[in-house]
């Protein structure tokens, strides 16, 4: 089940504010998956209060628009619990309180106990995080929702990078957002993808980001899906 694509507008003001914020970043990047990317997105530098409102804004509008029907938001540790956290403030401020929840990476054994933190899972729940790398975050999110009674039903992410995974002599056909769509039969829905990331490099061919253009249409020529 695929989600419905990016808005282009919202795409673009996003991709432009990530590079304002340095949180997107062109050079020479090495991957996890030991790639050498020319360009980087990281999330954990969104990194104060004005941004994270910001982040939170890009996050509900995408999410609204997708027309997509939720009860709840659950955020994987550890960077989707601030990031839940921020979405269900933004809905607050839009007037409609949201619950969230988030887990804990060990059962705690005294106190309420548990792994849930926050609000009971209950209902339609968008997971929220930054980026899909292998998925394994995801998948743990989603046996863990069903197991306390509630539905998955779709992953909210910042940025697609639309990159297949394997290694160079055996590159998957698909990109890891495309398999976990397959495999768990959710949509993922993305804030902005790489192809609106290779659009705002090429909009302006008298901004310094353009010299970067052509060094992510090689890598995506190479590793997208």
């Amino acid at each position: 089940m695929a989600a419905t694509p990016p808005d282009s507008t919202l795409a673009r003001e996003f991709v432009a504010f990530a590079v304002e914020a340095g949180v997107l970043r062109f050079g020479e990047f090495r991957t996890k998956a030991g790639r050498l990317s020319p360009y980087f997105f990281n999330a954990g530098l969104f990194d104060d209060g004005a941004k994270l409102l910001r982040l939170s804004e890009f996050y509900a509008r995408r999410l609204v628009a997708s027309g997509l029907a939720f009860d709840m938001l659950f955020g994987p540790a550890y960077k989707g619990i601030t990031l839940a956290a921020a979405v269900a403030l933004q809905f607050g401020l839009r007037g409609r309180s949201l619950p969230f929840s988030y887990n804990r990476k060990e059962a705690k054994d005294h106190g309420e106990g548990g792994i849930v933190v926050g609000a009971p899972l209950r209902g339609r729940t968008v997971i929220v995080d930054d980026v899909i790398t292998d998925g394994a975050s995801k998948r743990e999110s989603v046996e863990l929702i069903r197991r306390e009674g509630a539905t998955p039903v779709a992953v909210l992410i910042a940025l697609d990078r639309m990159e297949r995974g394997g290694t160079d002599d055996n590159l998957s056909e698909r990109s890891a957002v495309m398999d976990l769509e397959r495999d768990l039969g959710l949509p993922v829905i993305a804030i902005a993808t790489l192809a609106d990331l290779m659009e705002f490099l090429n909009s302006d061919a008298n901004s310094p980001l353009a010299a970067h253009a052509e060094a992510v249409a090689r890598y995506r020529e190479r590793y997208g899906a």
